[in-house]
């Protein structure tokens, strides 16, 4: 087995930050038997060429499971022995506003399903906060949900790695030995 992980790891960063693959290269040096939890829907004809370019780029060795809204009960079946990764808690709480969930009580039962997972935890998610202010009420709900989301998830993590240009930046925590 490679350099191991804390509990939960959280990568964050822009849109095309480079966040996935390092999350990925991360998750797969531990040298564990490697899940991975995808939040994204092929909705359309550029989210399903991003989701193949993903999928290749992975490679071999992933067992996927896609899992766009119900993230506990992946998070119930993984093993002692196994990392996950999901990617990305952006997607998925988009997917919990499109169908109008109580996203505090979602919020909840994520950090809870986080910290009774037996495996290691890897979650990557976009940091929205750097921009102007959104110009309509559903886009500003989104980016204090997406905070106050990423504020709990780093919160829990044991690292915590921002991801600018494809370079990481450990805000929280240690990288393990060897770690890309």
């Amino acid at each position: 087995m490679g350099p191991d992980l804390p509990h939960l790891t959280f990568v964050l960063g822009a849109a095309a930050s480079g966040k996935s693959a390092y999350a990925e290269r991360l998750v797969a040096a531990t040298g564990r038997p490697r899940i991975y939890i995808a939040t994204a829907e092929a909705r359309d004809e550029e989210m399903r060429v991003k989701i193949v370019t993903h999928q290749a780029r992975r490679g071999a060795g992933w067992t996927t499971i896609e899992a766009p809204l119900d993230l506990e009960t992946p998070l119930a079946a993984v093993g002692a022995d196994e990392a996950v990764l999901i990617d990305c808690a952006t997607l998925w709480l988009s997917n919990l506003m499109a169908t109008e969930a109580d996203l505090t009580n979602a919020e909840s039962r994520l950090f809870h399903s986080i910290s009774r997972c037996a495996g290691r935890v890897c979650v990557v998610s976009n940091e929205v906060g750097a921009g102007v202010v959104p110009d309509n009420a559903l886009a500003r709900r989104f980016r204090v949900a997406q905070g106050r989301l990423n504020q709990g998830l780093a919160a829990r993590a044991g690292l915590v790695v921002q991801v600018v240009a494809g370079l990481p930046l450990v805000l929280k925590g240690d990288l393990p030995g060897g770690a890309a």
